[in-house]
Formats: structure tokens, sequence, C-alpha cells
């Protein structure tokens, strides 16, 4: 039952986590835009590949922590409870996500293969440092460092089958041009949203940390 609601945790708020649009979203938009919804989603399924290697990284290494020292843990933990603080407000003072006009150069009307949007999506997710500290943050506040690194594997196979499932999304419905441009006009208060469900877990951890 631990397992379940720890799982549970993770979702709630790795999906507020991968709606809040950034680079990775950027780029799913422009692919669809400009290859099309099959190079944009093979390009999302590049990002869930390197979601797992984000993730298998910060497993083990907690693991190693955690051998070590408690103490030190105990002080990541706190430092991923101010983080997602951190992210929460962040989202909510932004103004809202912009997309300029897409120029498609000769080179971007060449067909794209498979493996090139692969790899897109892969580099692009795997050289954002943002990842490395809210998984992180992530792991270290919500899942017990009893979890065995094979349940916890299975946490990371769910977030990233759930981060491809969302560009997936992305890449369907925004290469039409009145949705795509219906979600950006909302932007605004769409960050708002995320960002206060953010400030708002983020305390009610702080909160549950201080009670331990």
């Amino acid at each position: 039952m631990q397992y379940i609601f720890e799982f549970l945790g993770l979702m709630v708020v790795f999906s507020i986590f991968i709606v809040v649009p950034g680079a990775d979203f950027a780029v799913i938009l422009r692919q669809s835009i400009v290859h099309g919804r099959r190079a944009a989603m093979m390009t999302g399924l590049g990002m869930g590949f390197s979601l797992l290697f984000h993730i298998s990284y910060t497993i083990l290494g907690l693991g190693l922590i955690v051998s070590q020292s408690l103490m030190l843990f105990s002080l990541i933990k706190w430092a991923g409870v101010l983080y997602l603080v951190y992210l929460g407000i962040k989202s909510f003072r932004q103004a809202g996500f912009h997309v300029k006009d897409v120029e498609i150069t000769e080179e971007d009307r060449k067909p794209v293969s498979v493996w090139r949007c692969l790899a897109t999506g892969f580099v692009t997710n795997a050289l954002n440092p943002k990842p490395v500290l809210f998984f992180l943050s992530l792991f270290s506040t919500l899942v017990h460092h009893d979890t065995p690194a094979l349940i916890q594997f299975s946490y990371g196979i769910g977030m990233a089958s759930a981060l491809v499932a969302w560009f997936a999304g992305v890449s369907t419905f925004f290469t039409v041009k009145p949705v795509r441009d219906r979600f950006i006009a909302s932007g605004k208060w769409f960050n708002r949203i995320t960002g206060a469900a953010l400030v708002g877990f983020g305390i009610r951890l702080a909160l549950a940390r201080a009670a331990d």
C-alpha cells in the first residue's frame, strides 16, 4: 500500500511539472508544426528515454547517499521541498508562454528519420539541467529511503510513460492552429494555477517533514 501512495504522489507532482511549458514543450511544438505529428511523437518518445536516464542516476545516487549518511539525506529532502516551492513561485510569476512564428527553411522541408527525431528528443531533455534538480527533489521528498530500487525504477517507467503520452497529445492537438493559439493565449493563468499547486504541495511536504 505504501508503494501505491508513493507512486500516486509522484504522479500528481510530475503531472503538474510536465504540463508547464518549457524547453521540451517548445521543441515538440516546433516539430509538430514543421515536420508533423509523427516526428513530434517520436521526439517525445526520445524525451521519455532521456527521462529514464535522469531517474536512473537519481535513484542510484540517492541510494549511495542513504548508505553513507541519513543526515545528509534529510538535508537533501529539505532542499527538495524548497526547490518545489521555488518552481511553483517561478511558474506563478511567468507572464505566459509565447511562441514566435516558426520559420520553415529548405532544410526543414527535408524528411526526417525516426532515429533523428528520437535523438533530438533525447539530447534536448538530457542536456536540460532542470530535470536533474527536479527528480532529486521529487524522489528525496516523496519516496521512502527503504523503497527497493526496482520499485523506484517502476515509478520511473510510469513517469516516462506519462511524459510520452502528454507529448503525444501535444503533437496531435497542437497541429490544429486554433487549439494551439487558445492554449498559448491562456498561458498566464495556466502557469498561475500550476504554480500555486506546486507551492501548495511544497508547503504540505514541509509541514509533514516538520512534524516527523
